[in-house]
Parts: structure tokens; C-alpha cells; sequence
């Protein structure tokens, strides 16, 4: 063996009682499991090396559901955000925007896009064009392993363009083959960001498309929906319908329930995923154990206001007249984007900037239209924000449901990030497991493990088990906690001695190594 962990308490991701066992690694791979008691002649395994590991927890690595890494992983290797939590396996592609598949124009235009997401990417090259060419950059070595959604507001991007209308039966077509190519090239499903342009200008018809050729390839469909505020219980409904019409596994995406108009409404929503569940449907969902939500100011304007892209966009702003309606539409109407809710813009914190020029405004709460529109036109649409709009007892109770699982949502650029990016992980364990019981422990590990792993048709992930990956957290149950808040986001947990991917070590008595055995984790056909 190369490795045993001796006397550690596996917590094995199934959701059963834990127990006390040694676990032995070999080739990258669980190789024995011998419980304390086994029966006499059951000999303790031995390797070239013994860690003790009495007081911890050995767990499958967490999957990160929803993450915003995809430059991330290629700019810094050390990537302790996510290898520190125990994270070892994150779901990127998210939102409907990433940077594949795309031609250069596409390529120029999403970069612009989702630079307060993932910053402008002058310093990553992007040496690829195609889904199968991003997973084969990944493929050189990076930090924790990394699996890829179809970006289907990039697909529109590239096929239709910042058009504000239906697709034409030609460029539904070549959506249809830009999706299924991502698939062939081993994505796991699609997502969508419908509240983003210029996905969401896509009608229920083409996204039902969409999903037709996603289910043919045994992926599933992954929506940022249309609400999350007013009308937030409606278009839930509307992805379960229209999920259930193209035969597709449905994954909604931070599944929150936000704004004033939604506090404690939680369990309506919980109530109609039942309803579908129990009528056949295959559904999952993922949230982060915060209130704030966290996105780009840009983001919060009216879909109108992005038409024709984001040059376009800014001439608008730059126009008084037209910034007038804009800001009608966000104070006085509540914009599609700020999910049909008027912006309470003392509810909006700036969490990063893209022009160091404007860095005193990072941690300050908008103090209306004027400064909104200032940044947005200085900072060329690269300002990030927290919105403080979320509910305590809908994220409490959304945790505990049976399809749960975790994602941060984290966006890892801007000078004070949401502390989500570095925290999710740790915070379900030390907060809501040891601190407050709202989940046990095995309840827990299992919506952060073996479920996400179901979701993404992983046969040999999720589980401590003989055979198994040997991607692996240890912490310590009685002192696990996140480091990040909201004034020092970027303070790493405690408690999480050891992350192993692919059995190398990348955390390893609390501290990064130098290991890069991530890599692309590619749809696994049934």
C-alpha cells in the first residue's frame, strides 16, 4: 500500500453511522478498508507510510456543485480556496457564461462579460476554442479535479449573438450542434443564466431544445433561472415543466428564495419539488449556507439595456437620457435582472472593482443610481456586489431537503469577495452540523459527497469505498469551521488537516502542497 490512515472515524458519505476503521490507498485508488473489531486473522493493512489518524473525520472530498473557477484553476495553482475546504472536485460552466465553446469574437465578448466573475483573463491564455479543448488545458495539472457545463448563454452568444429575439430555425440548429459537440467532448450537462443576457433571452421553446439534445447524452440542465425574487416560485415551475416536457434531469442552481417578498416562503418551494419528485421527475438542487447572494453590478440592469453587448451597454449608460429609463426600470419597476424586485441599493455592497483607480468604494453600500452608474461606466461592467437579501430560515430549511446539495457560487475575484468562495464547506460542518444540529454529520457529508457525485453519473466518486477514487477530506468534527467573514473573506478554514486527490496529498497537515493531480473529470455515459 502507499498509504494507510490508521483508527480514523469514516464518515463514508452514504449517510450511515459512522465507524472507526483503517483505510489503506494504492494507485490513486481506496484499496482496503478494515474496520476496528474485524474478525481475528483480519490483518491491519501497512504501507510505505502510517498517518494517525485518531480525532478525524476521513470522508469523501466535497464536490462543489457551483463554482465559478473556471479561470481560477488556470491562473493560480495553489488554489487553496477550494482545496482547503476538503473541495475536490468542482462543477464549472456555471451561470450560462464561460469560455467555451466560442470563436474569437464570442471569446472577446464573454471575457468582457464576466470579468467582475472571473476578471478580464489577460493573464490566463486561452489557447482553446471547444469544450474538449478547455478540459484537455485542464487536463495539464491543476489544483483539485474540474468538471464543465455547456455554457448555453455563450451558445447563444456565438449563434445568435446580443439579439433580443427568437432564434431562427438555422441558428437553432447550430446551438443544437454546439451543445451536443460540448457533450460528445465530455461536458456534463448545461447550464443557463437567465437572468444574464444574452441567455435569457432565450424563450421556454429553444431552451426545451436545448434540453432534448442534453438528455439524449444523459446529461442534465442546470439553470440560473428567471427569478429569484418576484415571481421566484413561478419560474421554478417553469423549469420543472420545462424539463419534464424535453425528458431531462433538471439541477437548480443556489436554490434561494430571496427579496422581502419571499421571506419564509421556503417551504412552498420545497412542497412543489416534492410534487415533481413524487411524479417521476429528476430533480437536485444546491445552495450556500449564507443570506448575502453575490453577482456584478452589471448584472442588476434591464435585459433591454445589454442588447447588441456590452459596448453597447455602456454607450446607454454614457447617454443621459437612456441611463434615465435604466434607472426608472431598477428603482421604480424592479428590472428583469434585479429579479423583477425595485433595487434597495442599500442592500448592494461592492465586493470588488476591476480598475484599482476605484478601490476605495470596495465594502461601501451603493448610495444610489449615480454612483451605480459611475462605477459601471469607469469600471467598464467589472464591478462585483453582494446583495443582502436573503432569509435565515429558507436557507436553513432548503439545507435539509432530500435532493440538497452544496455549492458555493463562489466568485474568487474582487479585493473582498463573499466569504462563501472560501468558507461553504466548512461552514455546513461547523456551523449548521456541530454548532446548531440542523443537519447530523452523516446527513451532511452525504449532500456534500455520494449525492452530487449521483448527479454527475460518477460511478466511482462519493463514497468511502473499496475501489473508489481516493479523493479524500480528513477534519476534525469538534473543530471544523470556515476562517472567511465578511470583513476578512479570504481567511482559510481550520480544522481540515488533510485533502487528497487522486491519493496525493494537496493539503497536507493544514498546508498546500505543491501537487497538481486534478483533472478534468469528463460526462460518463451510462
Amino acid at each position: 500500500m502507499d498509504l494507510v490512515f490508521r483508527d480514523a472515524e469514516v464518515v463514508d458519505g452514504s449517510g450511515a453511522p459512522s465507524y472507526r476503521a483503517d483505510v489503506a490507498l494504492s494507485g490513486g485508488r481506496i484499496a482496503a478498508i478494515v474496520k476496528e473489531g474485524a474478525a481475528a486473522g483480519c490483518q491491519r493493512p501497512t504501507a510505505r507510510r502510517i498517518v494517525d489518524a485518531e480525532g478525524l473525520a476521513l470522508a469523501p472530498g466535497f464536490i462543489d456543485m457551483h463554482a465559478h473557477s473556471d479561470l481560477a484553476l488556470l491562473r493560480d495553482p495553489d488554489h487553496s480556496a477550494k482545496a482547503a475546504q476538503g473541495v475536490t472536485l468542482e462543477v464549472l460552466g456555471q451561470d450560462g457564461l464561460s469560455y467555451a465553446p466560442v470563436d474569437d469574437r464570442t471569446l472577446a465578448q464573454v471575457r468582457q462579460a464576466i470579468t467582475g466573475w472571473n476578471g478580464d483573463g489577460s493573464d490566463v491564455d486561452m489557447d482553446w476554442r471547444t469544450v474538449g479543448e478547455y478540459l484537455d488545458r485542464l487536463d495539464r495539472g491543476i489544483a483539485v479535479n474540474a468538471a464543465y457545463l455547456v455554457p448555453q448563454g455563450t451558445v447563444r452568444m456565438y449563434a445568435v449573438g446580443w439579439d433580443d429575439r427568437p432564434a431562427t430555425e438555422a441558428e437553432l440548429d447550430r446551438m443544437r450542434t454546439l451543445v451536443a459537440e460540448g457533450l460528445a467532448q465530455g461536458a456534463v450537462g448545461m447550464s443557463s443564466g437567465l437572468t444574464y443576457t444574452p441567455g435569457m433571452y432565450a424563450p421556454d421553446s429553444e431552451l426545451t431544445e436545448l434540453c432534448r439534445v442534453v438528455a439524449e447524452y444523459g446529461g442534465y440542465y442546470c439553470p440560473h433561472h428567471r427569478s429569484y425574487g418576484a415571481g421566484a416560485l413561478k419560474a421554478y415551475e417553469e423549469m420543472v415543466t420545462l424539463t419534464r416536457e424535453a425528458g431531462c434531469a433538471l439541477h437548480l442552481a443556489h436554490a434561494t428564495m430571496n427579496f422581502g417578498v419571499n421571506e419564509g416562503r421556503a417551504p412552498q418551494l420545497l412542497a412543489l419539488l416534492d410534487e415533481a419528485l413524487d411524479a417521476g421527475c429528476d430533480i437536485s438542487l444546491d445552495t450556500y449556507p449564507y443570506t448575502p447572494g453575490c453577482t456584478t453590478l452589471v448584472a442588476l440592469l434591464p435585459s433591454w439595456a445589454h442588447e447588441g453587448g456590452p459596448e453597447a451597454l455602456l454607450a446607454r449608460l454614457r447617454d443621459g437620457e437612456t441611463a434615465e429609463r435604466i434607472r426608472h426600470q431598477l428603482e421604480e419597476v424592479g428590472s428583469d435582472g434585479c429579479h423583477g424586485v425595485p433595487v434597495e441599493w442599500e442592500t448592494v455592497e461592492i465586493s470588488g472593482v476591476g480598475d484599482p483607480a476605484l478601490a476605495k468604494y470596495v465594502g461601501r453600500r451603493v448610495d444610489g443610481w449615480a454612483t451605480a452608474r459611475r462605477l459601471l461606466v469607469e469600471d467598464r461592467l467589472g464591478t462585483t456586489v453582494l446583495q443582502h437579501v436573503g432569509h435565515e430560515e429558507n436557507v436553513r430549511a432548503i439545507m435539509r431537503h432530500r435532493v440538497h446539495t452544496g455549492g458555493s457560487d463562489g466568485i474568487l475575484q474582487g479585493a473582498k469577495p463573499h466569504p462563501r468562495a472560501y468558507g461553504t464547506f466548512p461552514e455546513y460542518l461547523g456551523r449548521y452540523v456541530r454548532e446548531e444540529g440542523v443537519l447530523s454529520l452523516e446527513e451532511c457529508v452525504a449532500h456534500l459527497t455520494s449525492r452530487p457525485a449521483a448527479r454527475l453519473r460518477l460511478p466511482d466518486r462519493g463514497l468511502v469505498k473499496e475501489g473508489h477514487r481516493a479523493d479524500l477530506v480528513l477534519f476534525d468534527p469538534a473543530t471544523v469551521a470556515a476562517g472567511s467573514t465578511y470583513e476578512h473573506p479570504r481567511t482559510l478554514p481550520v480544522g481540515i488537516p488533510h485533502v487528497l486527490v487522486a491519493g496525493e496529498f494537496v493539503i497536507e497537515d493544514g498546508r498546500r502542497t505543491t501537487a497538481l493531480p486534478g483533472r478534468s473529470v469528463r460526462r460518463h455515459t451510462p
